[in-house]
């Protein structure tokens, strides 16, 4: 009885961060129609710090271990701040959402070659699938996206940055909440230092405070923390695969919602990351 309630506490959790991290696409869209992109970023990140500089308070614990704070920061700098900004200047440089999706859904795919010397047929299969599911998914978006070079390599340094980044924490032994202070200062002083060099203006209204709360707070801390546990104990190209899930909940709840219908499309490509996902994970 103990160990089906641990699964049901680990599948519960996993749940709570697809559902919580899908949210942030239409938060992130509604909070972008009323300030540009890095001013939203670097407000984001700054509520994020500020909340778990106060739980860093609340618990007198305010840096990681000594010798691991070069580590804990060059990571920080990797999922933080390199990923973040390199998705931001993707976007900016033309890449459409849906483009920018498919592209990071190759993520468990470097995944499992970095660490796992035998590669399965069959688990190779079904992230292929996966990621072809996912490519129908967004495949209006990929319809309409115009692949600038520019575009293109900031596309591909957010993929390093998060691959990278993700390898590196499943390196670290300390609790989420022991490194992720650091980590975000470290994206945040990275945010400010690109800051100067795109637009600024933020409409502080309403529609601007709630996605950005939702943004700094649920996705920057609450979703975060979860994504960070899962690292730590569970096996990482189980928990990259997640991320085909995003793109096919966001859907839902935009339909949900919005009454945006999904086109058949993307109901196909829904059915075949399930598939997929059945065959890589099972």
């Amino acid at each position: 009885m103990q160990s089906e309630g641990l699964a049901w506490r680990r599948h519960g959790a996993t749940l709570l961060f697809v559902l919580l991290w899908s949210g942030g696409a239409l938060a992130a869209k509604w909070g972008l129609a009323h300030a540009s992109a890095f001013a939203f970023l670097v407000i984001r990140l700054g509520v994020a710090l500020a909340a778990l500089t106060l739980i860093a308070f609340t618990r007198r614990r305010w840096w990681p271990a000594a010798n691991t704070r070069w580590q804990v920061a060059r990571t920080g700098a990797l999922l933080i701040g390199g990923y973040q900004a390199a998705y931001l200047l993707a976007l900016s440089h033309g890449i459409t959402p849906g483009a920018l999706a498919t592209v990071l859904g190759v993520q468990p795919i470097l995944t499992l070659v970095a660490l796992e010397r035998v590669h399965s047929a069959r688990r190779l299969a079904g992230l292929a699938v996966a990621l072809t599911g996912l490519a129908l998914v967004v495949a209006q978006s990929l319809m309409s996206a115009q692949l600038s070079a520019a575009g293109s390599l900031w596309a591909l340094a957010a993929l390093a940055c998060m691959t990278l980044g993700t390898l590196a924490q499943k390196g670290s032994r300390q609790t989420p909440l022991d490194v992720l202070p650091l980590q975000y200062a470290v994206g945040l002083a990275m945010a400010l230092l690109v800051a100067p060099t795109q637009p600024w203006h933020v409409d502080a209204s309403l529609g601007f405070w709630l996605p950005l709360l939702y943004m700094g707070l649920v996705i920057s801390v609450g979703a975060t923390l979860l994504l960070y546990r899962m690292i730590a104990t569970g096996n990482l190209v189980t928990v990259t695969s997640l991320f085909y899930l995003v793109p096919v909940v966001t859907a839902l709840l935009d339909w949900g919602i919005f009454g945006h219908r999904p086109t058949a499309l993307a109901v196909a490509g829904t059915a075949a990351i399930l598939l997929g996902l059945r065959l890589a994970l099972r």
